[in-house]
C-alpha cells in the first residue's frame, strides 16, 4: 500500500518520547518524487502486460479451462491495483488532494485488487496442486464451473480483507488519511498492519511453499527429460514472490513496532520511511510480472501475440504477413509451457493452459 495511504501520516515532523520534534520532511518529500516517477512506470507496464493477457485469454478459439479463469481474474487484480496508481501520483504531486468519494473509491479499488491479486496466485497454486499431486482425485472438480464459483469467492474474500484497509477512510486538510473512533484509535493501525503481513504475505507464501514443494517431489517420481526446467521454474515463481515482498512486509512490522515505541531514535524513523518508499516500489512491480511470470510463456499467449505482431504488420506494411513470419517452430518447442506439458503427461490434465 502506498506510503501516503491512509495508516501513514504524512506530516513533516515525528515526535520521538522526549518532545524533540524528528524532521521526516526531505524524506517525505524525496517519497513522493520518487514514487510518483515509480507509479507511472508501473502503471504503464502494468496496464499492457496485464491487457495483453486478457486479450489472449478472451479471444483464444480453445475451450477455456479452469486456469484460464484464474489468469484471467489475477489480470483483472492487476489492473484494478494499476488503475488506481495515476491516481496515487496525482495525489503525490498535487497539493489540493483528493475529493472524499475519490479518496474512499481509489483507496478502496487499490486493497481489493492488492488482496486479489495475491489471492488468485495462491488459488493458482492450489490449483496446480490439485492438477499433479491429487489428479485422480480433482478431475471431476476443476471444471470451469468451478473456476467462476471460486473466483467469485475469491473476489469476495478480497473485498471483505479489504474493508478494514479503506472503512475509516477520507479526506481531511488535503490529505487521504484514516480517521478512527478514539475507542480504536489505538488499536486499528495495528490490526491493518497485521493483516497485510499476515493475509497478504504469511500466508500465501506458505501455501504456495507447501503445493509447490508437493509438486515438485511429485515431478521427481516422474521419468521426464524436461522436469528439472519445470522444477526451476517452479522454484523461480516462489522465489520471485518471496524477493519482492518479503523487505515490504518486514518494513511494515517495522513501522507496526514504531507504534510502540519500539525505535525512539529519530535516526530510526528516518530510515524506516526512506526504506518504507524502496521497499514499496520493489513490491508494487510484481503485479507488472504476473503477466511474465503466469501467461507469456504459455501457448495462448504465444499465438495470441504471434497473430498480434501479423496484424501489426499488416497494417504497416500494407500486406498481410505469412505465418511463417511468426515465431520458429524451435523457438515454440523451446518455450512451450514447461509445466503443463509436463504435468499434462502425469496427471491426465488435458487442457493446454497457461504456465502454473
Amino acid at each position: 500500500m502506498p506510503t501516503f495511504s491512509p495508516e501513514f501520516n504524512l506530516d513533516d515532523f515525528e515526535y520521538d518520547e522526549s518532545a524533540e520534534a524528528c524532521h521526516v520532511g526531505d524524506i517525505v518529500a524525496f517519497g513522493s518524487i520518487f514514487l510518483s516517477i515509480i507509479y507511472s512506470v508501473v502503471f504503464a507496464f502494468g496496464l499492457v502486460g496485464n491487457l495483453l493477457v486478457v486479450f489472449a485469454l478472451t479471444n483464444s478459439q480453445k475451450t477455456k479451462s479452469i486456469t484460464d479463469i484464474y489468469l484471467l481474474n489475477l489480470a483483472f487484480s492487476d489492473l484494478l491495483f494499476v488503475a488506481t496508481l495515476p491516481f496515487w501520483t496525482h495525489y503525490l504531486v498535487s497539493e489540493q488532494g483528493f475529493h472524499n468519494a475519490v479518496c474512499k473509491l481509489t483507496t478502496a479499488f487499490f486493497f481489493i485488487g492488492f488482496f486479489g491479486g495475491i489471492f488468485f496466485i495462491t488459488i493458482i497454486s492450489i490449483d496446480r496442486y490439485l492438477a499433479i499431486v491429487l489428479a485422480a482425485n480433482s478431475m471431476n472438480n476443476r471444471t470451469v464451473q468451478h473456476g467462476v464459483t471460486i473466483s467469485l469467492g475469491v473476489w469476495a474474500a478480497a473485498i471483505l480483507v479489504a474493508a478494514p484497509q479503506f472503512m475509516f477512510t477520507k479526506q481531511h486538510g488535503g490529505e487521504c488519511l484514516g480517521h478512527y473512533p478514539e475507542v480504536l484509535e489505538e488499536i486499528w493501525p495495528v490490526l491493518r498492519h497485521v493483516e497485510i503481513n499476515f493475509l497478504g504475505f504469511l500466508l500465501p507464501l506458505l501455501i504456495m511453499s507447501y503445493c509447490y514443494f508437493r509438486i515438485i517431489r511429485t515431478l521427481c517420481s516422474c521419468k521426464n527429460h524436461k522436469k528439472a526446467k519445470a522444477i526451476k521454474l517452479i522454484l523461480l515463481v516462489v522465489a520471485i514472490f518471496f524477493l519482492f515482498w518479503t523487505p515490504y512486509n518486514v518494513t511494515i512490522f517495522l513501522e507496526t513496532l514504531t507504534l510502540y515505541d519500539f525505535f525512539p531514535s529519530c535516526d530510526v524513523k528516518r530510515d524506516l520511511r526512506l526504506a518504507l518508499s524502496l521497499t514499496e516500489m520493489i513490491a508494487f512491480v510484481h503485479c507488472c510480472l504476473n503477466p511474465l511470470i503466469y501467461a507469456f510463456a504459455g501457448e495462448k499467449f504465444r499465438r495470441y501475440l504471434s497473430h498480434l505482431y501479423r496484424k501489426c504488420m499488416t497494417v504497416l506494411c500494407g500486406r498481410s504477413v505469412p505465418a511463417s513470419f511468426s515465431l520458429p517452430e524451435s523457438h515454440r518447442n523451446r518455450t512451450e509451457s514447461i509445466l503443463n506439458s509436463s504435468f499434462t503427461h502425469y496427471t491426465s490434465d488435458g487442457e493446454a493452459s497457461i504456465l502454473v
